[in-house]
């Protein structure tokens, strides 16, 4: 049985992995979807000083605080921040790195450094509330972005979007461990699309390399518009022999 700490990119919750976390957990494997402080139902608890370091502190948690080893952790978008900086504060609870559709940092990087002109894009819509900036506010025009254009979808995925804390887009993360991280095994599934075409020109190379490199033609938002084929692939890394 293989243990998987999904977790969700901007804007989102951990209510996304609902259809992939039912298939993974119908082959008889374990499964966390955290939400991430401020976000989705934990979006009342959103501070001034809600940063990269709290999300980060929040996987770090869940993998403490469940006894989980040998982790399979995934990160869509915005989370491959956060599961990169939970490897390097967590190395001995990790088993592998899955980037969703996701940046793959370096020490002293940010989200914003990985792709100015979606995170600029984010920004656009930017307001302060209590003292907080928060940007990707919810719209038809984010849904879509994200790949979503059933109607229906847009509806159900549209209530339950948050707007995010800038702060954690912006922050640098800070590794005391790269070098180790860098040796776990790792998997990048990609998409064709916005998210992709809007990274720099050397987190685009990061995406296409490692041993699996995986694509799913569908949008951003794999987990809502392709969950047979994530969940499918991922299940997978429970079992390497199986790859194909």
């Amino acid at each position: 049985m293989a243990t998987y700490v999904l977790v969700h990119g901007g804007g989102h919750g951990g209510w996304c992995w609902g259809r992939v976390a039912k298939q993974l957990r119908a082959a008889g494997h374990e499964v966390y979807t955290p939400t991430l402080t401020g976000l989705g139902e934990r979006a009342h608890l959103v501070s001034a000083a809600t940063n990269l370091d709290t999300h980060i502190d929040d996987v770090v948690g869940v993998l403490q605080f469940e006894d989980i080893t040998n982790a399979i952790l995934v990160g869509h978008s915005y989370a491959g921040m956060v599961i990169t900086g939970a490897a390097d504060r967590a190395l001995t609870r990790v088993g592998h790195l899955v980037f969703l559709e996701a940046c793959r940092p370096r020490n002293g990087e940010s989200l914003y450094d990985t792709g100015p002109d979606v995170i600029d894009w984010a920004r656009s819509s930017s307001r302060i509330v209590n003292g907080v900036e928060l940007v990707l506010w919810p719209s038809e025009e984010v849904v879509k972005a994200f790949g979503i254009t059933a109607p229906d979808e847009v509806a159900w995925t549209l209530e339950r979007l948050t707007p995010h804390p800038w702060k954690t887009m912006e922050q640098a993360l800070r590794m005391a461990n790269e070098e180790a991280v860098r040796k776990l095994p790792y998997t990048n599934i990609n998409a064709p699309g916005m998210v992709m075409e809007g990274r720099t020109p050397e987190s685009r190379r990061r995406a296409l390399e490692g041993e699996r490199v995986w694509e799913i033609d569908a949008g951003h938002d794999l987990m809502l518009t392709s969950p047979e084929k994530t969940a499918e692939l991922l299940l997978q890394l429970a079992d390497p022999a199986d790859e194909r």
